[in-house]
């Protein structure tokens, strides 16, 4: 919405007061207010958000401010809605600390049937930068999944994954140890060309001037792209019982349960060439964090490489790696594609391209 420099609570109220707010927000929204303060002469999160609060509420009389739950509030989602979806975390080479999050402070509650605007305040070396949050709802939230595994992974993360490691959706996917199902899930949509959120509304949906229509057309283009299936393979299987359950059911919501292959199996009893003679195995072994101690879990990578070994050199493997100790187990020469965070732990995404695998 703006961009501005400001160095004194003066400056901050006065320039915020000139912000288009009526973009955004109109008479009986709630403004939840998000701050960071970096390396800034204004440092007191909760002092700026109140100055903020002020520009909103005297340019858009009737809008209200809200605060989250303290314990676990919208920021601790947005820092994990940053980290998880492929957001390679900057850190400063000095070791700066994370930037401090707060809401602003009254009233501590939203009244039922408000419609609530995130307003995004960030003071980055005297440079204020105010945005409106035109998603709502996290984007990884795509409404299909309410079942999960013991170490889930998010759906934005795990589409990202299936780009990374190259799959082209005309080819077989499978997932070993697949948990709830979320990359073979998000496969299957991909495959089908069903539009990420398509069931779901977004905040900009609400704005003041936001045209219906514009909506509705978008929605009937990405519906029309539908394929009525998936034109390839799509298996997912897992030794664990409640998992496949989870995908089951998670499937079923997402509508494209037709087209997987659910299998109840260990890795080890995973037969590649029954699916073809080239195509990706992409996977998040479990490796320690909410699974287990990482030194039981050598033998599974080992099985995990020895499978896609026996697979032949048509398949490609694609996989989340936590540290090299574990890689090695799957004896496959790895490419580091992508570095990123899943559940607040440093990750690599790694893919094993052996010699007739399909081109990326």
């Amino acid at each position: 919405l703006d961009t501005f420099e400001a160095r004194d609570f003066a400056t901050l109220e006065k320039l915020a007061r000139r912000v288009a707010w009526r973009t955004v927000l109109a008479a009986g929204t709630t403004a939840e207010i998000v701050v960071t303060c970096r390396k800034s002469r204004l440092y007191h999160s909760d002092a700026v958000a109140e100055r903020v609060a002020r520009g909103i509420q005297e340019s858009v009389p009737g809008v209200l401010i809200s605060r989250a739950d303290s314990s676990r509030d919208a920021n601790d989602e947005l820092a994990d809605e940053l980290e998880d979806d492929l957001e390679v975390e900057l850190r400063d080479a000095r070791g700066d600390e994370r930037p401090r999050e707060t809401l602003a402070a009254p009233p501590p509650s939203v009244p039922n049937g408000t419609r609530v605007q995130r307003i995004l305040v960030r003071l980055d070396r005297d440079i204020c930068t105010i945005s409106a949050d035109s998603s709502g709802e996290l984007l990884h939230r795509r409404g299909w999944r309410l079942d999960s595994g013991k170490a889930p992974l998010r759906e934005t993360l795990a589409a990202s994954l299936l780009v990374a490691s190259g799959w082209t959706a005309d080819a077989p996917l499978v997932d070993p140890m697949c948990g709830a199902g979320t990359i073979a899930i998000e496969a299957a949509l991909w495959a089908r060309r069903i539009a990420p959120g398509l069931s779901r509304s977004f905040a900009c949906e609400a704005w003041p001037g936001a045209d219906p229509k514009v909506a509705q057309a978008v929605r009937d283009a990405a519906r029309e792209a539908v394929l009525p299936n998936a034109p390839c393979v799509i298996v997912a299987a897992d030794r664990d019982a409640g998992a496949m359950e989870a995908t089951r059911t998670n499937a079923e919501r997402a509508g494209v349960l037709a087209d997987l292959t659910l299998l109840h199996q260990p890795v080890s009893a995973l037969d590649l060439s029954a699916h073809g003679d080239r195509g990706w195995v992409v996977t998040n072994p479990p490796y320690g964090i909410r699974t287990g101690n990482p030194d039981s879990l050598r033998a599974l990578w080992g099985r995990l490489g020895a499978v896609v070994r026996q697979g032949g050199t048509g398949w490609t493997l694609g996989v989340v790696v936590p540290d090299q100790a574990l890689a090695r187990e799957v004896r496959l020469p790895l490419e580091r594609v992508v570095a990123t965070t899943t559940g607040g732990r440093p990750v690599a995404f790694a893919r094993s391209r052996l010699p007739n695998a399909p081109d990326a």
